[in-house]
């Protein structure tokens, strides 16, 4: 570690003078110290299957063209900005069921998410924007806000870091039972979260962010039941997005399907939700890593407006109560998913969703010189 500091001191980082000389000239970069090197990271804007690109770091240049991922604390709040325009919160507290991602702003300025709603005001109302839970958990339900429900609660923060490529929130966050109730060990937690959150500087008309999940087991074995009610990647698009209002909402997923009838339930690297919002066509992919726990995942997408990535519910997925898609984690170890929520202008096509899953799944390979 001492080796990465004397690095970072020496590339000027305290100053904030590092740059990177790229074909198009000057290309903002972020520089980080990591326990096995340090990390260099910069978009590349395009770059041809076959083709390559030289880039020199600059220690004499400049890490910021004057605009960045800002992330910026308030009560039970993070909001996220990025190049001075709002793009979302992440939201937690005491008084939250769990953690979500709200509002979600697409490229034209307005939200893309169904406003959060109470109950008895509209259906389905835990779905909270952008979120992580599921729904079996040693017999718990993580994932509605019925009686008895779990929670995910928030515990602290490991990262909360800007910059002029992306800005990352890394939060630590307990899965626990009802408030009353008591374990084996004495403690209501069912397993342990840890949510990266990466919210990249894109041009106006694209928003990326990834979220690398994992979850951890306590000191007992963590049962993951199988149910269609959960998903470890999950979105609730604006009701005007909806395929059911009529609008011109529609579903697709990497392979072919179209509208809920071809999608639920079905495995693909990725699921898009596109429809008009304030008279603007938006869209939105989730795109499943390769690295992710049961690649390529289920997904539980409706026409009502709900799109997640749910690796579990194989009985309901294939109607056939034989097919169980359980996962027993034992104690201490891990299962982690890995996934890029992508937002852009127009349908599937526009945003060129299968090339953007393979720049996610198969990025560039570097090698330093």
């Amino acid at each position: 570690m001492q080796r990465n500091l004397d690095l970072l001191e020496r590339l000027g980082t305290e100053k904030g003078n590092v740059g990177l000389a790229g074909p198009r000239g000057a290309t903002p970069c972020q520089v980080q110290s990591e326990d096995d090197g340090v990390r260099v990271s910069w978009i590349v804007d395009d770059l041809p299957a076959g083709e390559t690109a030289d880039y020199e770091l600059d220690s004499g240049g400049s890490a910021s063209s004057g605009g960045g991922v800002e992330l910026s604390e308030a009560e039970s709040r993070i909001q996220v900005r990025i190049d001075g325009t709002d793009f979302t919160s992440y939201c937690f507290g005491k008084d939250l069921v769990r953690p979500h991602l709200y509002p979600l702003i697409g490229p034209y300025g307005d939200g893309i998410t169904r406003p959060l709603i109470n109950e008895g005001e509209g259906d389905h109302h835990h779905h909270r924007s952008v979120w992580i839970s599921h729904g079996h958990v040693n017999g718990w339900n993580n994932w509605s806000e019925g009686e008895g429900h779990a929670w995910t609660r928030q515990q602290r923060f490991d990262e909360l870091g800007s910059g002029p490529v992306y800005g990352r929130i890394v939060s630590i966050s307990n899965w626990e039972g009802a408030d009353a109730w008591r374990g084996e060990h004495g403690s209501n937690v069912i397993c342990e979260e840890r949510a990266a959150w990466t919210f990249y500087r894109t041009g106006s008309d694209v928003r990326i962010f990834d979220l690398h999940v994992t979850l951890t087991a306590p000191k007992i074995d963590v049962l993951f039941g199988d149910t269609k009610e959960g998903g470890l990647a999950s979105i609730r698009v604006a009701e005007s997005m909806e395929v059911r209002s009529g609008e011109g909402g529609r579903i697709e997923n990497a392979i072919g399907g179209v509208n809920e009838d071809e999608t639920w339930g079905k495995r693909a690297a990725w699921c898009h939700y596109t429809g008009p919002v304030n008279g603007n066509r938006v869209g939105v992919a989730i795109m499943d890593h390769p690295d992710s726990f049961r690649h390529p995942t289920y997904w539980h997408v409706r026409n009502y407006g709900l799109m997640t990535a749910n690796p579990f519910g194989h009985s309901h997925f294939y109607a056939d109560p034989r097919r169980r898609g359980n996962h027993v984690l034992p104690p201490g170890e891990t299962l982690t998913g890995r996934y890029r929520f992508y937002v852009h202008k127009g349908d599937a096509s526009e945003g060129q969703i299968t090339e953007r899953y393979h720049d996610f799944a198969h990025p560039p390979v570097v090698e330093a010189g």
